[in-house]
């Protein structure tokens, strides 16, 4: 039962949902549009605003339903844990779509804020003025995620969601990257 409780947030995580709205709104695929990456950020400069926050909420919504549904089933937190980092693998590396995905922002800030609701609500409001002003998602997402562990210990959250807070944004971190790395090579490789 566990193990297909993590499975199903993996599969949660895994529903392309900037892939579906470009389908929807212009009939293309995201992965050939702006940066290739099927998130939120490029959905909003794509697709526009409107698709832009619906695929961000939906693409949360997966993170939130997976540890609800992990909870529900009154399952041990480090069970919990693992079906929250199941879907955002999903979100990252889909089954559905070859394996390719987001960055996996907006469905870690959905797993976060269920888990660890104040600290994250906290955060969030900082994060927002710094989104409106710099227009920059990773500049933005720091400014969630870097003070997060701080905020957490500060008000008395449990060692292991502390550290899982530490370590989701890792892999938000190194997937942007891998792939922000990926496409300066390409970029670089195609203009030489």
């Amino acid at each position: 039962m566990p193990w297909l409780i993590v499975l199903l947030g993996y599969l949660l995580g895994s529903i392309p949902t900037a892939y579906i709205a470009g389908r929807l709104f212009k009939g293309r695929d995201i992965r050939q549009m702006g940066d290739g990456n099927m998130g939120a950020a490029n959905a909003f400069r794509q697709l526009g605003a409107k698709a832009g926050i619906g695929v961000f909420f939906v693409d949360a919504g997966k993170g939130a339903l997976a540890i609800l549904i992990a909870q529900a089933a009154f399952l041990p937190l480090v069970v919990i844990l693992l079906t929250g980092l199941a879907a955002v693998i999903g979100h990252n590396w889909s089954v559905f779509i070859g394996f390719r995905g987001g960055r996996g922002e907006s469905t870690t800030i959905g797993v976060l804020l269920t888990l660890i609701t104040q600290p994250m609500l906290i955060l969030a409001g900082p994060m927002l003025a710094t989104l409106l002003i710099k227009r920059n998602v990773t500049i933005a997402s720091c400014v969630l995620f870097i003070p997060l562990p701080l905020v957490c210990w500060w008000l008395g959250v449990p060692g292991l969601l502390i550290s899982y807070s530490v370590a989701l944004p890792c892999l938000v971190g190194a997937t942007t990257f891998v792939r922000t790395r990926r496409v300066a090579d390409t970029s670089s490789s195609g203009s030489a």
